[in-house]
């Protein structure tokens, strides 16, 4: 008995013939391998189409990564899009007014990032506006003058130090003397730093009562949360 796909046998051998991949002509006339296996097991190809097929699986898998890459990329721009929103919806119901809200967010962020050993109020990074929200509640909650905050620069070997003052001094707003010490990193000579990298600013403003109370309140609001939610 003939097999639905007969028709098609002599037109597949003579491509497979020709140096056609198995894979082309399943996907060309929809006949199973298994099929194909059976019409194609006597015949041989030369080592030019052997040579010719795995250069074209090579490049079939690189487009094929490729595509994946896009697709990967597109969905998670489709995820971020999504947490983006999601975060942007609670943002407008915050009351940026309550000085209790902003305390209570620079709290937290002092308990990851703030200086705890030294006494006094610190904090340390490479996002201007992580040190920009420290500086405005300094000034807003605490009545903080600015021009009592020592700024300490941490940066890489190949860094220009007054260059990289004028910088932290434009983007968090500070006199340009505030910025009294720089520390390089010798560990990194003869290692170029990437680009858009200023280095770390570290922010001291030596008071160390605001500190205390950063650190007290932060720790206050996560147990009273463990107990809220029965932790």
């Amino acid at each position: 008995m003939k097999s639905r796909w007969y028709e098609f046998k002599e037109t597949a051998i003579k491509l497979r013939k020709k140096g056609f991949s198995i894979r082309n002509i399943e996907k060309k006339f929809k006949i199973p391998r298994s099929t194909l296996g059976g019409w194609f097991k006597n015949i041989e190809l030369s080592e030019r189409q052997k040579k010719q097929l795995l250069l074209n699986w090579k490049n079939g898998l690189t487009k094929a990564r490729k595509k994946a890459i896009i697709w990967h990329n597109k969905e998670k721009e489709k995820r971020l899009k999504i947490a983006e929103t999601a975060a942007m919806r609670i943002a407008n119901n915050i009351d940026f007014r309550d000085k209790n809200i902003i305390e209570l967010a620079l709290a937290v962020l002092y308990l990851g990032e703030g200086a705890k050993k030294n006494l006094e109020t610190a904090i340390g990074s490479s996002d201007p506006a992580i040190l920009k929200f420290f500086i405005a509640a300094l000034r807003n909650i605490y009545k903080t003058d600015l021009s009592k905050i020592r700024c300490e620069l941490y940066l890489r070997a190949d860094q220009n130090p007054a260059k990289t003052k004028i910088f932290w001094s434009k983007e968090l707003k500070l006199p340009f003397e505030n910025f009294k010490q720089v520390n390089i990193d010798k560990r990194t000579i003869g290692v170029k730093t990437y680009k858009d990298y200023n280095g770390v600013c570290n922010i001291r403003c030596g008071n160390v009562a605001i500190q205390r109370k950063l650190m007290y309140l932060s720790k206050i609001f996560i147990k009273k949360a463990l107990i809220k939610y029965k932790y």
